[in-house]
């Protein structure tokens, strides 16, 4: 919304030295979005004035048609001599007013003037445009050609309002009121504590039967309908220039008398209007809801189906506007220039239901100035007096007559009241207001209150988004000043905090980043064709996809069963965008359908719904449990002057599984494995044993080639996903930190010759059985295999085995006996046998 501060003015006895950018302080601070001040006319200085056409010659010779003109410009040249101009535009004559500036003047971005050869004639200023005067798009090419009352000489700064500064609101859906000069001027003038001049407190007159036929057919959609006729307007009639000027800085082009004049109303009092010429209406106004595949032409020239939802303004013919959005074109005010002018008009000033006008407006992608005042609240009691300013303006400007006859349909309505706490604004802001501060404050926004303890709160017409106490807090504060709120810091309770399974997915999040992973959330949408791609098999679990009833896309109409494709698809796109070394992670849920497909219930909103309609709603939800996943491609390490670096391996994705094991504190035994889009020879199961039991709880390892080229995505890429729920429910708790013993270790070597199908993870659990307590670490740190020295089929598993006692310095004797200890255990679960023994 733009509000010329001259405009404003008009309502609120704003103090002379206020600027702009005071105003918008003081509106800033309670609460209004004010984006901009912009100063038209800052760099604009004079002589510039109202000259009038003597002369016109035509010179000839030239590739534009240009012509020397000699203008009356009074005595504004200090000589009062007609003043020697040439000019290049043809839309003026001989006897026209025009605006005129003089050498020595300065026009809108630094343009200096002076007097100068051109076309072999010397020209001693200009004859202006409305965009060389920084007035925007007046809807006309060319000179400004000005009515002729104007003597020459006149001040055209003046004249034609060119110094103003212009408030650019951006106002939000709550504040509906402030699409209009009222309401801006209302809330100026509480910011200042001035009295407020209300355009909309005019008399008018009562309804009475001999107005314009009307018939609502649908009260619920629209409430108030008004129509005020006048009759006998002038066709040559125009808009005075202060008027032209008022919707040029808001905004809006100049259109014709009768539409500028709505236009004006609705940008003063906030309430959209429709003039109808009276000679192409056809009968009685109605309004109703439109019949299914019913065609209404509106004033943009476009033909629209109507839908059965649609409310539509009819006559005899059938529709003749969308209601709150736009008139059509039959009944449209025809302009002064054409031959048959309008003269006789139906004003329309009518409430419509903002939800109807906002799904009609999207159903056609038809945004108006009225629609975007309708969808966000208009007021309903000034739909009489934005019809009596329209009428009077019509008359005053056009030498209309008032028709006696005032239609106005009403539903029948209360205003609204809540009850509210006098001390409910001091409870919210934890500031003490004041009973007195509280009812000052409401009044000032148009509330009668009563009661003392208990406040009895009426909102006013205008102010739809007051619905619960909690709006009537939140208008105390924001005028007391957000600003004066005190900083306090929230004391949370004891015993509030962070659940296990937040703590744990936050641990694992910081554990993936710091070990050199980037997340990347990623939608939890997905398309049942990427199931197959991932070479699922049809009886997997993660097929039971959840469906959306209402999609954002068609082509991914599921709630994800796995984090894998918005992964791989990340990876995907930034690999394709230039970034070949990746390593991404996320953490989310993942939807699993439970056995029977169940409807939600739609819990109540007057109450708090029950322990059973809750537990129903809880029911008919899908498993969401967490997963953590993690996708790596190119380089694990750069190469530079510390090395060569290498790239990511399967065993990168297990060593990430085992990171998120660390993290819950969580065993985790790492085995062979198969599964959908793993490599069947590279693939690693996560198993836990909780309770004795184990449980498969993920997978990791490199993907399968034909997966890779299904999907798009670069060779030998590694992933692995994980159940983090499963993980939680088998830790013993948050991990603990370990004991550190201040005695030596003591390291033992061994290696071992064990069948090649004999995984390292059997071996290793033998080992760390074995060795008892005494251990503190186990590493692998070699594998050999030589046929022609181990033989065929074997291979050799070399160990580091760190002994230390909490209590005391180990022997020699005591790390030998650990460590051949764990080598019998070794050998007697996978038949190893000690390399040179």
């Amino acid at each position: 919304m733009r509000v010329p501060l001259s405009w404003l003015r008009e309502y609120v006895d704003l103090p002379a030295t206020q600027t702009g950018r005071d105003v918008q302080a003081k509106l800033i601070s309670a609460g209004l979005e004010v984006e901009t001040v912009e100063q038209l006319g800052a760099d604009l200085k004079g002589p510039l004035v109202v000259g009038q056409v003597l002369t016109i010659e035509e010179l000839e010779g030239f590739k534009k048609p240009i012509r020397f003109c000699t203008v009356d410009v009074g005595t504004a040249n200090g000589t009062g001599e007609p003043q020697e101009i040439v000019c290049g535009a043809r839309n003026f004559a001989v006897g026209d007013k025009v605006v005129v500036v003089l050498p020595g003047a300065v026009l809108p971005g630094g343009f200096a003037i002076s007097a100068r050869k051109t076309y072999g004639k010397v020209s001693h200023g200009m004859i202006c445009s409305s965009d060389e005067l920084g007035m925007g798009d007046d809807g006309t090419k060319g000179i400004i050609v000005l009515p002729p009352e104007y003597e020459p000489g006149t001040d055209a700064i003046e004249l034609l309002e060119l110094v103003d500064e212009v408030l650019d609101i951006a106002v939000t859906p709550d504040r509906g009121y402030c699409l209009s000069l009222r309401g801006v001027a209302r809330e100026t003038a509480i910011a200042y504590g001035l009295p407020l001049r209300d355009p909309a407190l005019l008399d008018v007159p009562a309804p009475n039967p001999y107005g314009y036929p009307v018939q609502v057919s649908e009260p619920l959609a629209c409430d108030r309908f008004t129509a005020r006729v006048v009759t006998g307007l002038r066709p040559e009639a125009r808009s005075p220039i202060w008027l032209q000027r008022r919707l040029q800085k808001a905004g809006m082009r100049a259109v014709s008398l009768a539409v500028d004049v709505t236009n004006y109303v609705m940008l003063e009092l906030g309430q959209p209007l429709h003039a109808y010429d009276r000679s192409r209406l056809q009968g009685a106004i109605g309004v109703r809801r439109a019949g299914q595949g019913e065609k209404l032409t509106t004033l943009d020239g476009v033909e629209r189906v109507l839908d059965a939802e649609d409310l539509v303004i009819t006559d005899e013919r059938g529709p003749i506007g969308l209601a709150g959005v736009m008139g059509g074109a039959d009944t449209e005010i025809a302009d002064h220039g054409e031959e048959t002018a309008t003269t006789d008009v139906v004003i329309e000033a009518a409430h419509f239901d903002a939800v109807s006008v906002a799904r009609t407006a999207r159903r056609h992608k038809l945004s108006s100035e009225a629609s975007r005042r309708f969808e966000r609240g208009v007021d309903p009691l000034a739909a009489s007096a934005a019809a009596q300013r329209t009428v009077d303006l019509l008359v005053l400007l056009a030498g209309g007559t008032a028709d006696a006859g005032v239609t106005e349909v009403i539903a029948p309505s209360a205003p609204r009241t809540i009850t509210v706490p006098a001390d409910h604004p001091d409870r919210v802001a934890g500031v003490a207001y004041g009973r007195e501060t509280v009812v000052r404050r409401l009044q000032e926004i148009g509330c009668d209150v009563y009661g003392q303890d208990e406040l009895i709160v009426t909102v006013p017409s205008w102010r739809p988004d007051l619905t619960d106490p909690n709006d009537l807090a939140e208008e105390v504060i924001r005028l007391e000043g957000y600003e004066n709120l005190p900083s306090t810091l929230p004391k949370p309770p004891a015993g509030r905090g962070l659940t296990a399974r937040q703590r744990l997915h936050r641990r694992v999040g910081r554990a993936l980043a710091g070990a050199g992973y980037v997340e990347t959330p990623t939608y939890p949408f997905l398309g049942e064709q990427v199931l197959d791609q991932l070479g699922l098999a049809a009886d997997d679990p993660a097929r039971r996809v959840v469906k959306l009833v209402n999609p954002l896309s068609d082509e991914e109409p599921g709630l994800r069963t796995t984090l894998l494709p918005g992964l791989l698809g990340a990876l995907r796109r930034n690999d394709g965008r230039g970034s070949h070394d990746l390593a991404l992670f996320e953490t989310g849920l993942v939807f699993r359908a439970r056995g029977e497909a169940r409807v939600a219930g739609r819990l109540p909103v007057d109450r708090r719904p029950t322990d059973e309609e809750l537990a129903s709603l809880t029911a008919a939800l899908p498993e969401q449990p967490r997963h953590a996943a993690v996708v790596l491609t190119g380089a694990r390490e750069q190469a530079g002057w510390w090395g060569k670096g290498h790239p990511e391996t399967w065993a990168d994705a297990v060593e990430a599984a085992r990171v998120v094991a660390r993290e819950a504190g969580t065993p985790l035994t790492v085995r062979k494995g198969q599964y959908g889009p793993w490599h069947p020879g590279r693939c690693a199961e996560l198993v836990v044993t909780a309770g004795g039991t184990e449980r498969v709880v993920g997978h990791a390892g490199e993907l399968h080639p034909g997966v890779l080229k299904t999907l798009g995505l670069p060779a030998r890429t590694s992933a692995m996903e994980l159940d983090l729920d499963a993980l939680e429910e088998a830790s013993a708790g948050l991990p603990r930190a370990p004991r550190i013993s201040t005695f030596p270790v003591a390291t033992q070597d061994v290696a071992l010759v064990v069948d090649a199908s004999v995984p390292h993870a059997g071996v290793e659990a033998a080992l760390r059985e074995g060795a008892g307590e005494l251990l503190e670490s186990i590493r692998l740190f070699d594998v050999y295999e030589n046929a022609e020295q181990l033989g065929e089929g074997q291979k050799s598993l070399a160990y580091a085995l760190r002994f230390r006692a909490p209590d005391r310095t180990l022997t020699v004797e005591e790390a030998t006996a650990a460590r051949d200890a764990a080598v019998a255990v070794a050998a007697e679960r996978t038949g190893a046998v000690l390399r040179g023994a």
